[in-house]
């Protein structure tokens, strides 16, 4: 008879709506999830990892990187793979537990990453981040599901036409910001190509051998 390893529950907190967040781990792998959905696993990254590349060509370069969103720290991996070794890449992480979580629990799956001298972590909220002082040379936003936020109401504001002017002001000239979503948004780009110079929404796929694509990337360059 197989043996079925059992879900185990590693940690719990609340969202900042009140909601139940939870950590979980099954054999290797781990989950989020809030109010008893997944959020995030170590099972499907792929789509992250692919917003690190979109954003950041490989190049000797010195960029600043903006990354809204820590999650499980997949696309902070791939961004610090393509940017060079005096680049500056800053984490804006709202939930203090999330950071404890890498820390604590996933050191061995991209904890570790947080401690690279390239790297930033502020607790603090992305929107504001954006307008203090400074440009960035890519922005990659995933601190919700879609621009119909999921994990707080506030992450709205991100999508409405105040925060799409903030994030563009944030932008070097040429700079490069990418959106996560869970599913496509016709209205989304529309709200992008009116304040941006090239736009794209690009299908994404959950994990590399996936037969369909089941995210979407909103490119859109300043």
């Amino acid at each position: 008879m197989d043996f079925v390893k059992p879900t185990i529950n590693l940690a719990e907190s609340s969202s900042p709506d009140g909601e139940t967040l939870l950590l979980q781990q099954h054999d290797d792998e781990f989950f989020l999830k809030i109010g008893g959905v997944t959020l995030m696993s170590t099972t499907a990254a792929a789509s992250e990892q692919e917003m690190a590349t979109l954003a950041c060509p490989p190049s000797t370069k010195s960029r600043r990187v903006l990354i809204g969103g820590l999650g499980f720290g997949f696309t902070l991996r791939r961004v610090l793979e393509l940017v060079s070794q005096d680049s500056e890449v800053i984490v804006a992480e709202l939930l203090q537990v999330v950071i404890d979580w890498n820390q604590e629990y996933l050191r061995e799956v991209n904890g570790l990453c947080l401690a690279d001298p390239r790297v930033e972590i502020r607790k603090k909220d992305v929107f504001k981040i954006m307008q203090e002082k400074g440009k960035y040379d890519a922005i990659l936003m995933d601190v919700d599901n879609s621009p119909d936020p999921f994990v707080q109401r506030r992450n709205g504001r991100l999508y409405q036409r105040r925060g799409l002017e903030i994030a563009r002001n944030a932008l070097c000239e040429g700079g490069m910001i990418v959106y996560w979503s869970a599913h496509p948004d016709s209205s989304f780009v529309k709200q992008l190509r009116k304040l941006f110079s090239k736009v794209e929404a690009i299908p994404a796929k959950a994990y590399p051998k996936a037969k369909r694509f089941s995210h979407t990337l909103f490119v859109a360059k300043r």
